[in-house]
């Protein structure tokens, strides 16, 4: 692995002339993300389902990254479509001119029922959006990365990935497979000097946890869980993000970043 750059600290986290392709950038964590990699110099890549022919395309993420003076584009595919997952990587190459530096893995779906009545088509969708497209991606970027031995690859696990949840037996399936996963690409990567790390929300106020920022009970137990006292905000992964993503984390690897407001350690 490359040394950490001689650099003053702020330099450390400079993106600028660096390519990122960010999936579930057009709401909540995504796309704070994808802004603050901009905010931070570089060009960014949202992956978007094609919009159907009756409703108005998502440009809210774009038009922000626009505003910030950087490249942006857009690569239509829908994570569910394995086959179509297969293609993405090289297509979001062809878009920023064939150099991709920073993977963020960042789109997932929920799905809640009892063990006993989970039926085995929500298992397959969470499995495939939450696990296979992202190792699918994961792979198609360690191609590309290694032997330039350059890369940043950031996959968003979850408090799943340490705990059993409830009612949600596909998503924790998914995310303690992709913190193992994680830490299985980053032990074959970092000698090639590509760093592949996850970050692990906590209890984010987005819609992904709509249904339980609705329970007024639950909602209510799980704030006074959290040390910090209150829910995250997509907002506070703009720090996070730039720092995994930057030459600040060079010696960081296979590393589940919590950002959580305390809740793992209480």
């Amino acid at each position: 692995m490359d040394p950490t750059p001689s650099l003053a600290a702020p330099k450390l986290f400079d993106l600028s002339g660096k390519n990122a392709l960010v999936t579930g950038g057009t709401r909540g964590i995504g796309a704070l993300c994808a802004i603050a990699l901009a905010e931070a110099g570089a060009n960014i890549c949202l992956v978007q389902r094609k919009p159907t022919d009756d409703a108005s395309p998502n440009l809210e993420t774009y038009n922000a990254i626009l505003a910030l003076g950087v490249q942006v584009k857009i690569v239509h595919c829908d994570l569910s479509d394995i086959p179509g997952v297969r293609l993405l990587f090289q297509s979001a190459l062809d878009a920023v001119g064939g150099r991709i530096h920073i993977l963020v893995n960042c789109a997932g779906i929920q799905r809640r029922s009892p063990c006993v009545d989970f039926s085995e088509k929500d298992w397959d969708d969470v499995i495939d959006v939450n696990l296979k497209s992202v190792w699918l991606l994961c792979q198609a970027a360690g191609r590309h990365m290694t032997p330039l031995r350059e890369g940043k690859i950031i996959n968003f696990c979850s408090l799943m990935s340490y705990q059993g949840g409830l009612t949600i037996p596909a998503y924790t399936a998914a995310k303690g497979a992709l913190g193992q996963l994680t830490k299985s690409l980053s032990n074959e990567w970092s000698q090639h000097n590509v760093q592949v790390n996850g970050i692990v929300p906590g209890y984010i106020a987005t819609d992904m946890n709509e249904k339980l920022l609705n329970d007024p009970v639950r909602s209510r137990q799980i704030s006074e869980r959290i040390p910090a006292g209150r829910w995250g905000h997509p907002k506070d992964f703009a720090g996070p993000i730039v720092f995994l993503a930057s030459n600040a984390s060079q010696y960081v690897c296979g590393e589940l970043l919590v950002v959580d407001g305390g809740w793992l350690g209480r």
